[in-house]
């Protein structure tokens, strides 16, 4: 009997070398990495979104002064009540797409958490990928148009062959812009119209452009984030 009791406990000892592993110093050391580098890719990415939303507020807020002021010809009303005002400009890109949705977007940027965990990392991440999407749409819409706004320049009293009509003249003309002493006799009212649209819808124009460019590097920042999870910027660290 006390050799079966003998046996059964040498047998157990040989079950439990087989069976398990003792931590090691090393593995300690290789899991606690592991999770550092983690927690370390996820406040990267959040700090980098931080980053991108604090640089679209000013942007946006720059857009719909700048759209505001085309709808104001000489910061005069009644142009725009009259209907005299260029028509890209009362599409108002600068001031619901370039400008609030922008905000709404860089909102959701500033205010995303640092979230643990792979489940709760990569559905921030795809509210992130939807924000990035909508603000990246936006800005291409108010860049595209107020493109458009430039080259065909605005509205405005021209003298044509029958009289003083309002209408688009500098339309057919695409070198106007480089044709400077053209500007201030194109239009007889508002007076200065045509370098008031240069001027804002360039601005419009490198704004959204800007914007285009932050929102699409931070699109496929969260893509990344979605598909590879909160430690995609770092190499696998395997137990030692």
């Amino acid at each position: 009997m006390e050799r079966k009791r003998a046996r059964w406990v040498l047998e157990y000892f040989d079950w439990l070398d087989t069976h398990s592993h003792p931590l090691t110093f090393g593995d300690v050391c290789s899991r606690s990495a592991c999770a550092i580098t983690q927690s370390g890719g996820a406040m990267c990415i959040a700090r980098c979104s931080r980053c991108v939303g604090m640089s679209l507020v000013p942007m946006a807020i720059l857009s719909m002064v700048a759209n505001a002021l085309l709808l104001f010809p000489n910061l005069k009303t009644h142009y725009l009540l009259e209907g005299h005002v260029t028509r890209e400009a009362l599409w108002g890109t600068g001031l619901w797409a370039s400008g609030f949705l922008i905000l709404l977007a860089a909102r959701g940027f500033v205010s995303s958490s640092t979230q643990m965990g792979c489940c709760g990392f990569r559905t921030e991440m795809l509210c992130q990928f939807g924000y990035s999407c909508v603000a990246l749409a936006a800005a291409g819409i108010c860049f595209l148009v107020s493109g458009r706004g430039l080259v065909q320049g605005p509205l405005c009293l021209h003298n044509s062959t029958q009289g003083l009509n309002w209408e688009v003249p500098l339309i057919r003309d695409r070198n106007y812009l480089s044709e400077r002493e053209r500007w201030a006799t194109a239009c007889v009212e508002p007076q200065g119209v045509v370098l008031w649209n240069v001027v804002l819808f360039s601005i419009l124009m490198a704004t959204s452009g800007m914007q285009v460019l932050l929102c699409a590097a931070h699109t496929l920042n969260a893509l990344l984030g979605v598909l590879c999870g909160p430690g995609f910027r770092n190499n696998k660290v395997g137990p030692v």
